[in-house]
């Protein structure tokens, strides 16, 4: 395997110009199902096809520089032998350049639909292996196959089985075996996830090969790899697990780090570090979610909140303590770094997918309680107060004469039979609460091993429409004033004045 990787790289790097490339491309999260079936079916083509001058490549969806926070997937393949410097990435590879030079040809595993930024490679797609529902319409040059399994490497060593099961050694076999393991909950009926072709699959691997660890071994150890983060800096502890959201005057991240708060608190310049990761990245606040385990394998979870602005930082904290759906149950922990505020949270049962409705509500109230176009205006750094968000307060900071001009417009306007709300404020940037996983069973959701299932996993962001270059709102809103609004809606009352005094002489030529 590793030497085929090794000439896979080679290949592209001494490629001919007239060379066809074939590439296995797994999905964006590149969690370890996506990453080995990709290298599986890639070395399975390599070896069974009659395309002599085809390179087949095993494409890893995210640039190289994401690859270490993935622990997991570093710690399988290197006890697989597997050298990460042999590994293909998306940075390291021009698609849209092979497209464009009639070379390229695709095989999508562990997704089954282009996002819009390569929707342009569509009609190179050959191939489609999925364990999710289908997305894409079927067509006579692109074969499907699809099912709902619990993991797509069971779909890929089935291929392998039916069509050339020699080529399985122990290695290849290692790599499918503990995959479906892991993606399956330890093939455990109760997490929901496993079906009778993932049990089938596992047992005729175990059967050829009885060497193959235990089950529970595998797990064990690749869920212990998941919640390594010894080795990551703060920034990738950070990024490892992230979600971002934004509303109103805020941009706030929220992440899942796997070590006890008390340990993470103890990092070398954390605070620094934290301040220069948000400033990097455009965000005003923070919230760490840890999480961790007693000695009885039981969940302990604890929050850490860092802004660099006090009021809000108090304001979130806030509006965290005072959470009911669900009861968070906060009690503060002593912090040494002044612009974290951290706690012990003693609902352990409530996940960031839990958590995450809470901070959605806290950025609605938000949005509603700032002034569109202040942007950071009110925000104080270090000093000052936040103003009490109510759960639902619909808060407007606008000044009285600003209400007084506005009603004036609203009053013309309903004069005229024009009826519209003035600050009709959508949401802006929430990111969809995606469960890839099916919920575990009560029963089994204090057990480590499930906490996979319970805690959201990584998603990448939603592609821009590949067809439009930046978004028209990338350099902030407009600057909005009363004076503005004035103007524009005196232009709409003098229209509508307008269209009603015209209707009415027509009315009246009528009748005449």
């Amino acid at each position: 395997m590793n030497q085929f990787l090794e000439r896979c790289k080679n290949a592209l790097e001494n490629e001919h110009d007239d060379a066809r490339v074939h590439v296995v491309l797994g999905n964006e999260a590149c969690d370890l199902d996506s990453v080995v079936s990709a290298i599986t079916l890639a070395y399975f083509l390599a070896k069974t096809s009659s395309e002599k001058r085809t390179v087949f490549i095993p494409l890893l969806n995210i640039h190289r520089s994401e690859f270490p926070l993935r622990t997991e997937i570093t710690f399988f393949l290197k006890q697989n032998s597997i050298l990460a410097e042999n590994l293909v990435f998306r940075d390291e590879l021009h698609l849209h350049a092979l497209h464009n030079a009639g070379r390229l040809s695709l095989t999508l595993v562990d997704h089954n639909v282009l996002p819009s930024t390569d929707a342009v490679l569509e009609d190179v797609v050959a191939e489609v292996i999925d364990h999710r529902p289908l997305e894409r319409k079927k067509t006579a040059s692109c074969q499907i196959t699809s099912e709902l399994v619990g993991s797509c490497t069971t779909l890929i060593t089935e291929k392998i089985m039916q069509e050339d099961p020699e080529i399985l050694d122990i290695q290849l076999a290692t790599l499918l075996h503990g995959t479906i393991v892991l993606d399956c909950i330890n093939m455990a009926p109760e997490a929901g996830k496993v079906t009778q072709k993932d049990t089938d699959i596992v047992s005729r691997l175990e059967a050829r090969f009885p060497e193959l660890q235990p089950r529970h071994s595998i797990f064990e150890a690749l869920q212990s790899a998941k919640f390594d983060v010894s080795g990551l800096t703060t920034e990738q502890m950070l990024r490892k697990d992230l979600k971002s959201l934004s509303g109103g005057d805020i941009s706030l991240a929220i992440s899942a780090v796997y070590v006890k708060l008390e340990v993470f608190l103890k990092r070398p310049a954390l605070q620094k570090e934290i301040g220069e990761f948000c400033q990097k990245h455009g965000y005003n606040i923070l919230i760490a979610m840890t999480i961790a385990f007693n000695e009885n394998n039981e969940p302990f979870r604890e929050i850490a909140v860092y802004s660099r602005y006090t009021d809000i930082r108090d304001c979130v904290c806030k509006y965290l303590e005072k959470a009911t759906n669900p009861h968070l149950r906060l009690t503060s922990v002593q912090s040494t770094h002044p612009a974290i505020r951290a706690y012990h949270q003693g609902n352990t049962q409530a996940s960031r997918k839990k958590v995450l409705p809470i901070i959605k509500d806290f950025l609605k109230d938000r949005e509603n309680s700032v002034t569109p176009g202040v942007g950071q205006a009110g925000i104080s750094e270090d000093s000052g107060t936040c103003e009490d968000l109510q759960l639902g307060g619909e808060e407007q900071l606008i000044s009285s004469e600003d209400i007084g001009v506005i009603s004036e417009v609203e009053e013309r306007l309903r004069d005229v039979g024009e009826v519209t709300d003035l600050f009709d404020v959508t949401e802006v940037g929430f990111e969809e609460d995606v469960d890839q996983r099916e919920s575990c069973t009560a029963s089994c959701r204090d057990q480590p091993e499930y906490v996979a299932a319970d805690e959201d996993f990584q998603l990448p962001p939603t592609p821009m429409n590949s067809l439009v270059e930046g978004c028209p709102l990338d350099n902030g809103l407009p600057k909005l004033t009363a004076e503005a609004f004035l103007e524009r809606f005196s232009k709409i009352v003098v229209d509508a004045e307008n269209t009603a005094a015209g209707k009415k002489v027509k009315s009246e030529t009528s009748e005449s």
